[in-house]
């Protein structure tokens, strides 16, 4: 028994001391062979070691190699799927014996791997054979039996380095990659901590997973995440489901640094107030390519918001899909500048540039509701919103809204597409309060009155100077019961005769001085930033006016033509004569900045004479006796009056040498202006005489009296 004892240790000891030895004496490349054409059986993929390798078995296997590869997948390239400096091994040897794995070192240095999924196919799921197909990404990695291992971890790192993330056109590359995984077993909770750089932002990470076998086997399992850094914040609570794919759910915290995650995407967004911020708590659902959040708040800068939101990140662009409701959404942090403010406004419209690239980022579909929404100064209320994002054009229809007593909607496009973009506007209103829309859109305080107002417009470039001078399109306009505030053109027409003597305007504009109307009509006709009214009709108990003109609003300047007319006798209300029918055409002109407003002194005189001429003035038309006009040479100007009043002047008066048919009109008008004050003088007197005649005639009838009694 003592032999047989002695025998067993002796061999004992030669094992060990064979597992000792063996691995020095023999030859490195004896089993290098043998060690990648393993390797490259389990994992389906040709492995090399191109560097040192050395085995150790006792008292534990160790294994170093360095300039590990290993190929990529048939069809993702010549480009290895995976490259390090280094790899590191070591095991405990005994627990082998019961094929159990327990690693106590585990290390990649400077690793390179690449992954890349096209097509619905991936780099990254191993088979088995010479060349290992790439699985569909749809059939999932999780089987069960996946993990079919006893195995617990000890010191698991990689150290400095790279993954390479390439999927249908979009590429990600993070450096820097450190990564310590704490394993005590493959059933046993598992922690892992590290950091990386994404394009030059350093980012830091802790993750957990309730169980190793549960996550690669389908199981449901616990989850964590935590991600923080120059793009923000990341934080998750819940369950990898139980699923063949990467499906998961529960609670979610996000907050984005949106310029630095644009930067990450090869973007950039405009500069200001906008664009800033994303964030949202809520319940979090998804799978590879895909985000769900429900029951959630979100913020959008300084926009808060409730709802629910879908995000699809797995094509070329990220697609939100979602309801959103909205207390308060201000949209001025993401206009253009208006023209009129800062330095120089008054130059014109602005020419810098707009930035769309947001525009580009993202498609989107959002329905919701807002409960106040301001553009500009206009305020909107109970609105219902309805926007697509396809591509770079952006559709928002207000679908119904409130706004100043009205009810309305409309619909924007903007169009970022081409090199050139392009706009569109719809909308209609009814029973809008005029005086405070116009207002809170233009800064226009000189309409009241309620009614309907419609506009579709269409314009193109690429800043608010070019818009301006392509849009087209039309509109329409009809407010009654109102008033046009500044001026009172019953007065003005009261005023004509003393206006045309001193040849200036009335005493009726002003703040304080307006003018009722029962309606107010109009049509809009716009071509390359000129926008021309035809039609203008205002409609009142006394007065009827007309109006036809235009307003560039490409160059800011306007040239309007506004004519009201008396329907009924004004003389008792201050006038001077019986004024009824005649036209006092209103001149508007000039620029935006400061606008001119005359009267039309020549068409006036030719609306008085063809008055005459008509017998419509009484004792005033007596005093414009064409004759004399022609007497004390009245030239051209005298010939165009007589033939409006339908009277055939008796000769042709020429210009004389040096003088041009300007100064013959102002020749006649001064003699016109000459006529009619002493039309005003006289009809002065008469009104004299009168005052003087009725107390004298009072007193003849009380003497009559007092004698008869």
């Amino acid at each position: 028994m003592r032999r047989i004892l002695l025998v067993l240790a002796f061999l004992l000891a030669t094992g060990l001391a064979a597992a000792l030895i063996a691995p020095s004496l023999i030859p490195a490349d004896a089993y290098r062979d043998r060690i990648e054409q393993a390797a490259s059986d389990a994992l389906g993929r040709e492995v090399s070691i191109s560097g040192d390798i050395s085995l150790a078995l006792l008292p534990k296997v160790q294994a170093r190699a360095g300039d590990v590869t290993i190929a990529n997948a048939e069809g993702f390239g010549e480009e290895p799927f995976a490259q390090m400096d280094a790899l590191r091994l070591t095991l405990q040897l005994l627990p082998l014996v019961r094929r159990e794995f327990v690693i106590e070192e585990f290390i990649l240095v400077d690793p390179v791997i690449r992954l890349e999924q096209r097509a619905g196919r991936n780099n990254w799921s191993f088979g088995t054979g010479d060349t290992a197909p790439a699985t569909s990404a749809g059939e999932g990695f999780r089987r069960p039996g996946a993990l079919p291992i006893e195995a617990s971890f000890g010191d698991v790192r990689i150290e400095n380095g790279t993954l390479i993330y390439a999927g249908d056109g979009d590429a990600r590359r993070f450096e820097a990659v450190d990564l310590a995984i704490g394993l005590p077993g493959v059933d046993a909770p598992v922690s892992l901590e590290g950091g990386f750089t994404l394009e030059g932002r350093a980012m830091d990470f802790s993750a957990s997973l309730g169980s190793l076998r549960g996550f690669f086997e389908g199981a449901r399992t616990p989850a964590a995440l935590s991600l923080t850094g120059p793009i923000g914040e990341v934080g998750f609570d819940g369950h990898i489901l139980e699923s063949r794919e990467l499906e998961y759910e529960g609670a979610a915290d996000l907050d984005l640094v949106l310029p630095e995650l644009a930067a990450v995407f090869g973007a950039s967004l405009p500069p200001g107030e906008g664009f800033r911020r994303f964030a949202a708590t809520g319940r979090l659902a998804g799978a590879p390519g895909r985000i769900s959040l429900s029951e959630s708040d979100l913020a959008f800068d300084d926009i808060t918001a409730s709802g629910s939101l879908d995000i699809d990140y797995a094509g070329a662009r990220p697609r939100l899909d979602g309801r959103v409701d909205i207390p308060e959404l201000n949209l001025n942090p993401y206009l253009p500048e208006p023209a009129g403010t800062g330095p120089g406004a008054d130059a014109g419209w602005s020419e810098e540039p707009i930035d769309l690239s947001a525009l580009r980022l993202v498609d989107a579909r959002l329905r919701g509701s807002v409960g106040r929404l301001l553009v500009r100064e206009i305020e909107f209320s109970d609105a219902e919103l309805d926007a697509a994002l396809d591509n770079g054009r952006l559709s928002a229809d207000l679908t119904q809204f409130l706004l100043y007593g009205g009810r309305g909607n409309a619909r924007v496009v903007a169009n970022a597409r081409t090199a050139v973009p392009s706009y569109a506007f719809t909308g209609r209103l009814e029973a809008l309060e005029a005086l405070p829309f116009l207002t809170a859109a233009a800064g226009f305080e000189r309409l009241r009155g309620t009614g309907t107002l419609g506009l579709d417009l269409t314009g193109s470039g690429s800043s608010i100077a070019a818009i301006m001078e392509s849009l087209s399109g039309t509109g329409d306009f009809d407010f009654t019961d109102g008033a046009i505030v500044g001026v009172n053109l019953a007065q003005v027409i009261r005023g004509v005769l003393n206006a045309v003597e001193t040849r200036s305007l009335p005493d009726a504009f002003g703040d304080r001085q307006e003018t009722d109307f029962s309606a107010l009509r109009g049509t809009i006709s716009m071509a390359d930033g000129v926008a021309r009214n035809p039609d203008l009709t205002m409609l009142s108990p006394l007065l009827r006016a007309a109006g036809e003109g235009e307003v560039d609003l490409g160059a800011r300047r306007l040239d309007y033509r506004f004519t009201p007319r008396a329907v009924a006798s004004l003389s008792g209300q201050g006038g001077e004569a019986d004024l009824q029918g005649i036209g006092v055409p209103i001149l508007i002109s000039g620029d935006f900045a400061d606008p001119q407003i005359t009267l039309d002194f020549a068409t006036i005189a030719r609306n008085l004479v063809q008055a005459r001429a008509q017998g419509q003035l009484g004792d005033l038309g007596q005093l414009l006796d064409l004759e004399r006009m022609r007497e004390q040479g009245a030239g051209g100007l005298l010939d165009i009056l007589t033939g409006a009043a339908g009277t055939q002047p008796a000769e042709e008066t020429e210009t004389q040498p040096g003088e041009t048919p300007a100064d013959d009109q102002e020749r006649a008008g001064d003699l016109l202006r000459g006529i009619l004050g002493e039309a005003i003088r006289r009809s002065q007197e008469d009104t004299t005489q009168e005052t003087q005649d009725e107390p004298a005639a009072e007193d003849g009838e009380s003497e009559g009296s007092s004698g008869g009694g």
